[in-house]
C-alpha cells in the first residue's frame, strides 16, 4: 500500500500529546488535536455567562494545553508559525473528524480502561485501513485491542515517543501479534525519514527497551551509591559527561523529570517482572519513599535531590540533599583521582578502561555499575529484543547516552567486562562466553566496505545493522583507510563517488589554523582529483566558532601584524570555499556559531540538520563577524533590494540580526534570519545529514557546476544609511540599553554594511567589504573592554557586559 501521511489526529493534549502534535506540525503535517470537554465551568467563565456547551468552554482544555506548549522554552516548534497547522477540538464534537485523518495517535492518561473506552469510540469514526497507534510507556500494547475489529487490530501498533518529542530522538515501535508487517515497516521508515527519529523495534514487554534498561541503570546506581556511601553530588559527577551521559547526570535529571515519574516506572517494573533476575534493584530505597511522602519531587515542587536557596547577601546557592539525614547542605565540590586521570583523554571510548581500573571509591563505583549493567543487558536478549544493537540505539536516543551499554562494554573489552561482572557476582548470559569462545572478541566491527556490523546471537555471525546504509559514519570511513590527509584539527576523507569530506576534530570544533589548513587542503585535493566537497562531522556540534584563545593571545601581546594575517587567512579560506572549481556543501548540525556560521554562509549549498542553532555571535565578545560574515550578510541583503521592500528596512533587519547576536532555534528559523537561503535544505534526522550533503554535492557536480565569479556590484548606501544607524545607536545608548563599548561595536558594523562614509549609494566589491571588515575586527581587538569580554568567555563560558 502506498501510504501517505497528510493529516494526523492526536487524542490527548497533555504534555506529550500537545508536543507530539507540534512535532508533526514541524514537518508540515496537518494535525487535529483533541481532548475531553470540561465538566465544570471556571469562575471566569461563569462571570461571562458562558455555558458548558459553549465552544470556548468545550475546547478550553485542549486550547490551554496547546498554548502552554507553544509558549514553552525550549520550544517544541521549529517556528512559532508552525502552530497554525494544528486545529483543536474536543472528543464530544470532533471525534468524528478523525475520519479524514491518515493516522490517529492516542496519548491519553496511562489507564488501560480509559484507553480501551476511547478506542471503542474511535472505531465508530476511523476510516478502515488508516493507522491507529498508542503512545504509552508501560501498558501492554496487545491488551488495548481486546474487543476491537480485525481491521483495527491489523493497523494498530504502539508508538512510544520520548519527551520532549522534538529533541529526544527515540521512537519505539511495538507491534502486537495482530499488527500487519507492512504497518511496522511503514512506521519504522516514517519515523526515521520524516520524524527524524531513531526508530527501534521493541517487543511488547514491560517498559519496552529504553525505560527497562535505563531505569534499571538508575536504580542500580542508587543501590551502589548506598553500598559505597556516596553523596548525591558525587554520583552526579561520576554519571555525567565523563561517561558520555548528560551533564544533569542521575539526580539532577530526576529533579527535572520528576521523582514521581521515576517512582511510577520503577514500581511498575517491580510489580510486572516476577522473573527478572535483578527485580530487587527496582525496589525503592527508604530515602526515596520518604522524599515522595514529603513531596520533594524535584523542580515541580521546588526541591528534590537539590534545592535552590538564598544565601548570604541574597545570592542564590544550590544545596544538595544528604541522604543519611534527609537535610539539605551546601553543594560540595567533588574530586576523585580516577576522574582526574581521565581529564587528558578526549575520546570517550578511551576513558572506560581508566575508570574501571581506578583504585579509589570512584573506581569501585564504576566496576560495580558496569558489572550490573553488562550482566543485565546480556540477559535481556531475547526477552525485550533479538538484537543487541537495538538496546544501544534505544539508550542513546532515549536517554541521551553517547555510547550504549554494548558499545561501552566493547570499549572496555568484552573479556574484561565479563571478568569484571563475574568478580562482582553478576551472572552474564551464556551467549557472551559462547561468542568469545568462537573467537569473536567484540559486539561490533566495521567490515572492509566500511559498514558497521553487530554480532547476531541466533546466527552466531556478524550482520550489517539495518538502515545504516542510509547514513555516512565518518568513524567507519576512518576504520577502512579513507583518510587522505589529516592534522591535529581536521581530516580530509574520501566519501566515495568523487566526493571528499573535511571533518573538524579540534576542541568544540573551533576554527583555528589547523582547521583552516584542512579546509584549504580539502578544496585543493577535490579540485585535483575529485568532483565535490562536503564540510561536516559526527561531533555533537558542527562548530562553536573561531579559536578565541588565539585571538586573545595575539591581542594581549599586541601582535597586531600576526592578528591581521590570521584574520586575512580566515577570510581567504572562506572565499576559497565560495570560489572553487568544485561545489562545496556545508553540513551543519547542533551549534554553528561565529566562524562556523560564516563557513556555511560561503558554501554553495547548505544541508542542515533541523536541530541546527546558527548565528553570528561575535558581538557578545566585543567583536564583529570578521571571517566574511559581515560582508556576506551585507551582500545577501543587497541581493534582496529588487524584491520591493524598502532597502533601509532590509539593511536594518540584517544589522539587528548581527548586533543582537541572534541565533536560530532551528534550521527553519535560520532561513528567517538570512543564514540559510533558497536552495539550502533541512534534514530532520541528523544521522542523514552527511549522506544528503554528499548527494547534494553530486547533484551540483552533475548539473555542470562552474566556479562563480566574485561580485563587484554590491550596492551599499554610504553616509545616508550610516547616519540612520548612528542615530539609532545613539538613542539606544541614551536610553541606557547599551554600553559605550556596544556603541563602538555597533558603529563599526554599520560602517561595514554601509560601505564606509561614501557620499552616495555605490556599488562595491566583496574584497572592498572584506577589507573594511578586517580593519574593524582588528581595531576592536585593541579595546580593553573587548579583551575583558573574551577573557570572560574563555574562563567562565559567559560573556561579560561592559
Amino acid at each position: 500500500m502506498n501510504r501517505t501521511i497528510k493529516k494526523v489526529a492526536v487524542l490527548g493534549s497533555g504534555v506529550m500529546g500537545s508536543r507530539i502534535a507540534c512535532h508533526f506540525a514541524n514537518i508540515g503535517v496537518q494535525v487535529l488535536l483533541l481532548d475531553i470537554a470540561p465538566k465544570e465551568l471556571l469562575p471566569a467563565e461563569e462571570a461571562k455567562g458562558l455555558k458548558l456547551d459553549n465552544p470556548a468552554v468545550k475546547n478550553r482544555i485542549v486550547n490551554s494545553s496547546l498554548q502552554a506548549a507553544v509558549a514553552a522554552n525550549p520550544s517544541p516548534l521549529y517556528r512559532k508559525a508552525d502552530a497554525a497547522r494544528i486545529k483543536t477540538g474536543n472528543f464530544d464534537d470532533n471525534l468524528k473528524d478523525i475520519a479524514g485523518c491518515d493516522w490517529t495517535i492516542e496519548v491519553v492518561v496511562e489507564r488501560l480502561d480509559i484507553k480501551k473506552s476511547l478506542f471503542e469510540r474511535v472505531e465508530q469514526f476511523r476510516k478502515p485501513g488508516t493507522l491507529i497507534t498508542s503512545n504509552t510507556s508501560g501498558i501492554p500494547i496487545h491488551m488495548m485491542t481486546e474487543g476491537r475489529s480485525d481491521d483495527f487490530k491489523k493497523y494498530f501498533c504502539g508508538t512510544h515517543f520520548f519527551n520532549p518529542p522534538r529533541y529526544l530522538k527515540l521512537l519505539e515501535i511495538i507491534p502486537t501479534p495482530d499488527t500487519d508487517q507492512s504497518v511496522v515497516d511503514f512506521l519504522m521508515h516514517y519515523g526515521d525519514l520524516y520524524l527524524g527519529k531513531t526508530t527501534v523495534l521493541a517487543k511488547d514487554t514491560p517498559a519496552f527497551i529504553a525505560n527497562r534498561v535505563g531505569v534499571f541503570a538508575i536504580m542500580d546506581v542508587v543501590q551502589v551509591m548506598s553500598q559505597l556511601g556516596l553523596t548525591v553530588e558525587e554520583v552526579d559527577k561520576l554519571t555525567g559527561p565523563v561517561i558520555g551521559h548528560a551533564k544533569s547526570a542521575t539526580f539532577r535529571t530526576s529533579d527535572v523529570v520528576g521523582l514521581d515519574t521515576m517512582i511510577n516506572v520503577a514500581n511498575g517494573l517491580a510489580q510486572n517482572l516476577p522473573n527478572d533476575e535483578a527485580k530487587a534493584v527496582f525496589q525503592l530505597p527508604d530515602f526515596i519513599k520518604k522524599m515522595a511522602e514529603n513531596k520533594w519531587l524535584g523542580d515541580k515542587t521546588a526541591q528534590g535531590f537539590y534545592k535552590k536557596v538564598k544565601g548570604a547577601g541574597g545570592k542564590s546557592e544550590i544545596q544538595a540533599l544528604d541522604l543519611n539525614t534527609l537535610e539539605y547542605k551546601p553543594s560540595a565540590k567533588v574530586k576523585f583521582a580516577t576522574l582526574e586521570a581521565t581529564k587528558p583523554i578526549e575520546k570517550l571510548a578511551d576513558r572506560f578502561k581508566v575508570l574501571a581500573a581506578g583504585k579509589d571509591k570512584a573506581g569501585d563505583f564504576y566496576r560495580k555499575t558496569f558489572a550490573g549493567l553488562f550482566a543485565y543487558v546480556s540477559n535481556r536478549i531475547p526477552e525485550i529484543t533479538d538484537s543487541l544493537y537495538k538496546i544501544d540505539d534505544a539508550l542513546r536516543a532515549g536517554f541521551g547516552w553517547d555510547m550504549g551499554p554494548f558499545e561501552t562494554w566493547d570499549a572496555l573489552g568484552v573479556q574484561k567486562g565479563l571478568e569484571l561482572a563475574q568478580a562482582e557476582g553478576k551472572t552474564v548470559a551464556p551467549w557472551v562466553e559462547e561468542m568469545l569462545a568462537a573467537g569473536n572478541a567484540a559486539f561490533y566491527k566495521v567490515s572492509e566496505q566500511g559498514v558497521k556490523q553487530f554480532y547476531d546471537i541466533d546466527s552466531k555471525s556478524y550482520k550489517a545493522i539495518p538502515g545504516v546504509e542510509n547514513f555516512i559514519i565518518l568513524d567507519n570511513l576512518r576504520a577502512t583507510g579513507k583518510v587522505l590527509w589529516k592534522n591535529a584539527g581536521a581530516s580530509v576523507l574520501d566519501m566515495g563517488d568523487g566526493i571528499l569530506n573535511v571533518e573538524f576534530h579540534s576542541k568544540m570544533n573551533a576554527l583555528g589554523s589547523d582547521v583552516i589548513q584542512g579546509l584549504l587542503k580539502g578544496v585543493e585535493l577535490a579540485e585535483k582529483d575529485f568532483r565535490g566537497l562536503v564540510v561536516g562531522n559526527d561531533a555533537p556540534n558542527f562548530s562553536a566558532g573561531a579559536n578565541l584563545g588565539l585571538v586573545y593571545m595575539f591581542a594581549l601581546d599586541q601582535e597586531y601584524d600576526e592578528l591581521n594575517l590570521m584574520i586575512a587567512q580566515f577570510q581567504q579560506a572562506m572565499m576559497r570555499m565560495r570560489y572553487s572549481s568544485i561545489p562545496v556543501v556545508g553540513a551543519p548540525h547542533g551549534l554553528a556559531l561565529g566562524g562556523g556560521c560564516e563557513l556555511n554562509l560561503h558554501c554553495d549549498r547548505v544541508v542542515a540538520a533541523a536541530e541546527t542553532y546558527m548565528g553570528l555571535v561575535e558581538f557578545g565578545v566585543g567583536l564583529i563577524p570578521g571571517g566574511g560574515g559581515s560582508k556576506e550578510m551585507t551582500l545577501r541583503t543587497a541581493a534582496k533590494y529588487e524584491e520591493g521592500e524598502p532597502e533601509y528596512n532590509l539593511l536594518r533587519n540584517t544589522f539587528m540580526t548581527i548586533s543582537m547576536a541572534k541565533v536560530s532555534t532551528s534550521a527553519h528559523e535560520a532561513f528567517d534570519l538570512g543564514f540559510l537561503r533558497r536552495g539550502d535544505e533541512v534534514v530532520v534526522n541528523s544521522n542523514r545529514v552527511l549522506a544528503q550533503a554528499k548527494a547534494a554535492a553530486i547533484e551540483l557536480a552533475e548539473d555542470g557546476y562552474t566556479m562563480p565569479v566574485q561580485k563587484t556590484n554590491i550596492k551599499v548606501h554610504g553616509k545616508g544609511a550610516l547616519g540612520m544607524f548612528m542615530t539609532g545607536v545613539h538613542a539606544m545608548k541614551e536610553g541606557r540599553y547599551i554600553s559605550d563599548h556596544d556603541v563602538k561595536i555597533a558603529n563599526k558594523l554599520a560602517y561595514i554594511m554601509c560601505g564606509g562614509d561614501l557620499s552616495s549609494p555605490t556599488e562595491v566589491s566583496e574584497q572592498y567589504l572584506l577589507d573594511l571588515e578586517r580593519e574593524a575586527f582588528l581595531s576592536l581587538t585593541g579595546e580593553r573592554k573587548t579583551l575583558e569580554r573574551i577573557q570572560s568567555i574563555l574562563t567562565t563560558g559567559k560573556p561579560l557586559r561592559n
